[in-house]
Order: structure tokens, then sequence, then C-alpha cells
């Protein structure tokens, strides 16, 4: 028998999840095979309304080696499992001959553990073990939800967080689940045997495709042991994501409360004097803390160099004295000295990693809003340590022994691939090496006729953006913009601040369009509303530049605030500046632009996400017109019609929301005539 064709299965695919074929998946899924077939790397954009996600599987597939998908959001992740794998296999399989298994892997942490639910929390108080179901009041939110948890650990096959629905509090998980650092191990564990993150393991070395997230991908890469099986072939969805992930895993942080929680913990398990030792170096950090001011650390005080060493020999003297101590009346040992011994050591990798001082870190102090509770009583300061870049690390861990494909529908910034590459530790395309990863760009387009279907207008009429200047003239053009569409508007916020005072001082200008605030409800209770309801507005922050995928007349206007760039006061990102400048490079372009192109082409993303969608981004930030970077953020964008003419934008816009009224009150009109038919 002959072996089927790309076009073939992909045709197969397509028709089993109801999609249309695209040319631009058809050439992606090409591309990928090429990849794959040639042991090389591609990057490939793969606008909206692509199908880019089958545009992938189907080549990994039919490839038939291990293959390992990572993307960045769960809403991903789910419609990959529940609805695009399913579907595949069962289409691929008669001419696959073969039916591939699938399964979703993620950190430990994300499975509920059984020895936490059944043994009890390690007490930081109190000896060994206490049961967090009688020390919550059944009457709490805590207590109901540890109840509902515990009926559903009866009834769940995976005891993955995400499938209990409702879901629970960070603070309510915490108490049934573990750390990879505390947890016990199958073997030394009672419940080894059911344990649900094993199990997630076993079914992963058993699957040809394993769906994951980026930052267990991080975390397999940086850590060296390894949590993923062995594969031959690394996608990776939702690209332009990567490098914060990473950068995310990587960062280590210290703070008094964390300090002081590893000084309870290990308290019962050693000796007096290995004790003192270390609630001495916590008190010391401790008062260090409470005068930490917010800002980069260039090279480490002196006083803190002190503190920190004796935190980390502190730290070292307890982790090799818990092992020989064995206190009588505690219970459960292994559990309760486990919990101690992952406190104390993440204290001295980041103790240790700092007065290390590597060049290649930055280091600095951040302050936060004090919160209620026992483990908030001290300052609201961390001190916090990430790499100056991730690309090295990328570069070594990624892309050797395997073949990656990368994708998103943003990786062209600015015109070529290669910043993007840049960031990932790749050399500019076509770059000839022995050591050099061999890779390729490819932008197979989007479905969409972006210049028909959108225009992005400029209000280049208004005052240049002063950060935390007064914005009048801002709120006076998003006011008119927003009655000239009718609501339908999704508001992009360069900040919390600028959204909540935008949000108040509209309430009370335009009563007639509702406006949904991030953070007074849950991003997906949001989104549903202002889908539901085309008079709406939703204002929000960076979660909405990239989450929110409303197509139809509901989102018919995407306005930005200002040219997101990074605030000058962001330690990582300056120093990022920093150092490219030093290398001779153009600091400004390669961070601070990169940032605001990617998150611009994302938040312009929103727009359109069908065929018949049409509308206007707005841009109410001058720059973006005016100043010499704007054509490169503008070629980052999708190719709408461009202009800076504010009538010319009321006029299409009301327009634009006179149809949709008009479509609407058809709908209604057929849906009432069905009615009375019935």
């Amino acid at each position: 028998m002959t072996k089927p064709s790309l076009p073939e299965l992909l045709h197969a695919a397509v028709t089993a999840v109801g999609g249309t074929e695209r040319p631009g998946q058809v050439a992606m899924a090409e591309a990928v095979v090429e990849a794959i077939d040639g042991g090389s790397h591609l990057l490939v954009q793969a606008g909206t309304g692509t199908g880019k996600s089958l545009g992938y599987l189907v080549p990994a597939l039919a490839h038939g080696e291990r293959v390992v998908v990572a993307t960045a959001t769960l809403a991903l992740q789910r419609q990959l499992v529940e609805r695009d794998l399913p579907r595949t296999v069962d289409a691929l399989h008669p001419q696959l001959r073969r039916r591939p298994e699938f399964a979703m892997l993620k950190g430990r942490s994300n499975y509920l553990c059984l020895h936490r639910l059944h043994e009890g929390v390690p007490q930081d108080e109190e000896d060994g073990l206490f049961d967090q179901f009688e020390a919550a009041a059944p009457t709490s939110k805590l207590g109901q939800d540890l109840l509902r948890m515990r009926d559903w650990a009866d009834e769940t096959e995976t005891g993955d967080r995400d499938d209990l629905t409702p879901g629970v509090s960070d603070r309510a998980w915490a108490q049934v689940s573990v750390s990879s650092r505390e947890c016990l191990g199958a073997t030394k564990c009672a419940y080894g045997a059911e344990c649900f993150a094993e199990s997630a393991r076993e079914r992963a070395k058993l699957s040809d495709v394993v769906v994951t997230n980026h930052a267990l991908l991080a975390i397999d890469a940086i850590e060296g042991a390894p949590v993923l099986p062995q594969h031959e072939v690394l996608i990776v969805d939702e690209a332009h994501e990567l490098v914060s992930r990473v950068t995310g895993v990587a960062t280590g942080e210290l703070t008094p409360g964390q300090v002081n929680r590893a000084v309870r913990r290990a308290a019962k398990l050693v000796n007096e004097k290995a004790a003192d030792q270390l609630q001495t170096a916590a008190e010391g950090f401790e008062r260090l803390m409470e005068l930490a001011l917010p800002g980069r650390l260039e090279e480490i005080p002196e006083d803190l160099g002190y503190a920190l060493m004796a935190l980390r020999d502190a730290c070292r003297t307890v982790i090799s004295a818990i092992g020989t101590t064995r206190d009588k009346s505690v219970q459960d040992e292994d559990a309760v000295r486990k919990q101690a011994l992952a406190s104390v050591e993440s204290v001295h990798d980041v103790a240790e990693r700092i007065t290390n001082g590597s060049e290649w870190d930055v280091v600095w102090y951040e302050r936060h809003e004090p919160r209620g509770g026992a483990a908030y009583r001290h300052s609201g300061a961390s001190l916090r340590v990430a790499p100056m870049s991730v690309s090295g690390l990328l570069r070594e861990k990624l892309f050797t022994d395997r073949s990656v494909v990368l994708t998103s529908a943003t990786l062209k910034l600015g015109g070529d691939f290669n910043g993007v590459g840049a960031s990932l530790g790749l050399a500019p395309e076509g770059t000839e090496g022995d050591d050099v990863p061999q890779w390729k760009g490819v932008d197979v387009g989007s479905p969409f006729d972006y210049r028909k279907q959108g225009i992005l207008y400029v209000a280049k009429h208004l005052a240049r953006p002063a950060r935390d200047g007064d914005r009048g003239d801002m709120l006076d053009e998003l006011t008119e913009l927003i009655q000239a569409a009718g609501g339908r508007t999704l508001g992009l916020f360069s900040s919390m601040r600028a959204a909540q005072l935008a949000a108040e001082e509209l309430r009370s200008r335009i009563p007639e369009y509702p406006i949904l605030l991030q953070g007074e409800e849950t991003l997906g209770e949001l989104i549903k509303n202002f889908a539901a309801d085309p008079g709406t507005c939703l204002f929000g922050t960076l979660s909405l530049w990239q989450g929110v995928d409303v197509p139809g007349p509901s989102c018919q206007l995407v306005v930005m605030d200002k040219i997101p760039f990074p605030r000058p006061d962001d330690p990582l990102m300056s120093a990022r500046q920093k150092a490219v400048e030093e290398a001779g490079g153009n600091g400004f372009m390669a961070v601070a632009a990169t940032h605001a192109a990617l998150l611009m082409a994302q938040g312009a993303g929103r727009l359109v996400r069908a065929s018949g969608d049409r509308g206007v981004v707005a841009v109410l930030d001058q720059r973006l017109a005016t100043a010499r970077y704007g054509s490169y953020l503008k070629a980052s964008l999708p190719d709408f019609w461009f202009t800076t003419d504010r009538n010319q934008v009321r006029k299409s816009l009301a327009a634009i929301d006179a149809k949709a009224r008009q479509t609407e009150a058809a709908g209604q009109t057929e849906a009432a005539g069905q009615t009375e038919s019935g």
C-alpha cells in the first residue's frame, strides 16, 4: 500500500474538525514536513484563521516518531487535547493504519497529591502533619473548597487542577498539592501506585504526541533532570510567549516571609545550634529588606552580600543536619522533612546564585503591596534575580538533538524573523557554521483580507503621552470613538491604572455603554459577557492584549491607549537594553521596540478573527505616525488600511455599527418568525 500523501491526510483532518482548507495551512504543513525530514528548525508565522494547529499536527502524526507540543495558554492545550487531536487521530487512523496516542503533561504541582489529601499538610507551627479539613471551618470558602476537592478526588481520572470546575483559589490548591521538591517520590510514598502526577508521566511515555506548557518545557531545559519523555520533534505554539515564560522559570526570588517559613519548617528537625544559625541569618536578611528601595542592584551592597552569605551558609548547615536528626514527636517524618528540605534548599539556591554574582544575571529589589496574613506581616519587599538573556540557554538546550518548529501569528517583527530568532538564540537566517542551528522563517499569510476588513487609525492630533501625565484629550477621543462604534470596544491599556481611570471616567460620561474592567470578574466571565452584548466595552491590560478571541460584531473597535514600551524603571528590560548598547547595538530597538511590536501585533490581532469581521484598530499615541521607529512598529502589524483622519474614522465606525445593527435586527426578526411558526 502506498503511503498517503500530505494533502490527502490534511484534507481528511480538516473535514473531520469541520474546517475549511486554506492555502496557508497547506504551505505550513509542507514546511513542517521539510523541517522534520531535514532535521532542521522552522519559524512559521501563520495568521489567525489559518488553522495552524492542524498545519503542524497532521505532519507530526504522520511522522510516526514522538512529538512534544508546548503551548503558552491553557485554552490552547484544552483545544488540542479535547478537540483537535481526538478528531484528527480518528480521521487519519484509516490512512495511517495506526492510531496515534496522545496525552497531556504538566508540572507536578498541577496535580492533586493523594498523600497531602489523606495524610494532611506539614504544619509550620505544630509537630508533624495537621488535617487541613478539620482545621478549616466547613462554612468558610476554604473549607468548602477542600471538602469539594475531597469528593472530586474520588471521581477524577486525572487529578489535574484544570479539570476541577468551578476552580479553587491558589491557597486552597496549595493544601492538596506538592512541588516536585516536596514530593516523597513514588517508591517512598504510600500512595505512589495511585499517584496522578506519576500516571500522567506514564501516559506521556506511551504516547506519540505529548501536549505540555512552556513552563514545563523550560524546567525540562534548565534543570537538566528530564521531565518530558525522549522525543524527536518539538513544536512550540504561541512561540511569541516562549522567551518570557522561560525567563519566568529561570527567575529566583527571596522574601522575608519565605525565609521565615524555611526557619520554622527546619527548626523541629535539626539540632539547636543549626536552627539558631538559620534564625539569626533570617533576622539579618529581614532587617535589610525593611530598608530595601525598589530598583536594580548593579553591584551587591556589602551588607546585603554578608546577609546572603550568612543565609547560604546557615542553609548548608541545616541541609546536612536534617539528614541526621530524628525528632520522635514528629509524625510522618518523611513528609515533614521533605517539605522542610524543599524550603531550605530553595532559599540556599537563590542566596548562592546572587552571592556568586554571574555577569549574566540581573539582581533587583521589588516592593509589593502588603497583603494580610502572617506570611506577609513582614516587609512587602523581595529580592529577585533573573538571567540577562535566555537566548544562550535556548540555543544550547532547545535546538540540539531534535527538530524544532516554532509557530505563532506574530513572529515577524519589522518585516523579518531575525529579531525573534535572536531572542531564541538563533543566528540570522542563512548563517553557516558547525555549531550554528540551521533554521528557516516562513510566513504563510492569513486567509483574511486585512486592507478590506480593517483600518489602522493613529490619533496624530493628540498630545504626545507623558509618563503618568494627564491625558484628558485621549479620554475625549476614546469617548467619541466608542460612541461612533456603538460600544463594541476592546480597550487595551499600557497599565492597570490607565485602564481603571478610563473606565471610571467613561462610565460617568457615556453610561449607555456598559464598561467591563479587568479584575472586577474572572477573565473568562468578562470575555463571555463582552461577547454576549454588542453595546458593551471591555477595558484591561496585558492578558487582554493576547487572550481575547471574540469574532463578530461585539468587537469592532480595538483601542490602544499608547505604544506599550516597557516601563523605564523595569530592572530587567533596562538591563537588557543597556547590555545591547554596551555591545555596540541599538538597545532601544532590540529590546523596547521589539517588546512593543510584539504586544501591538498581538493586540491588533484581536480585531479580525473571522472572514466577516470589520473594524478599526485605533492607536491613541501620535508617535506611531511621527516617530522614526513608527514604521518598524507598523510593519509588525497586519496590513490594515492606514489613516490619521479622525472624521474619516468616525464615519467608518458609524457605518460598521449601522450594518451590524441591521444584521442584529434581521436576526431578531427571523428568530421571532421561527418562534411564531413553531
